[in-house]
């Protein structure tokens, strides 16, 4: 799978754990930064990630900064971007299998590196289940982003 990958330098660490992850696990790892711990601005890294997931050049995207919050907000003002942030076995494969989160979201400075982990495989091996009603609600988030964008985000 094509996965991007980012985060501020808070979450920094963190990615480059979950990057060694995603490689051994044999994924096409797009890592769009950043490079160090040095201060950088989480939304920049959002932004490169929902861009990336959009323009269908990943088919998802793992996103860290210190509590996720930040990062996730920033995400998910991207049209077509479900970005949900997990810090819950459960969460990372439900976000996918109910609302077809198609970028998880984690806080470096919330969760360790082994509930990281666990995660992202939970995230990567769910499906999104198409079921009506997940469909129905799904509809539901993409008129409300084209009435407020004007235009359909890429599904």
């Amino acid at each position: 799978m094509k996965i991007a990958i980012a985060a501020d330098h808070a979450g920094f660490e963190l990615k480059e754990a979950v990057k060694r992850l995603l490689i051994e696990l044999k994924h096409d790892v797009h890592d769009l930064g950043t490079d160090s711990t040095e201060p950088v601005d989480y939304p920049d890294y959002a932004e490169a990630v929902g861009l990336a997931v959009c323009a269908g050049r990943v088919e998802r995207a793992v996103l860290c900064c210190g509590s996720g919050v930040g990062a996730s907000v920033a995400a998910n003002k991207i049209p077509g971007v479900r970005a949900g942030l997990c810090h819950d076995h459960y969460s990372a494969h439900q976000g996918v299998e109910h609302d077809d989160m198609n970028v998880l979201v984690m806080g470096g400075r919330v969760i360790g590196e082994l509930v990281a982990l666990e995660l992202v495989t939970a995230f990567l091996n769910a499906n999104y289940s198409g079921e009506e009603r997940h469909e129905r609600r799904l509809k539901k988030i993409i008129a409300l982003e084209k009435r407020f964008t004007g235009k359909e985000p890429k599904k």
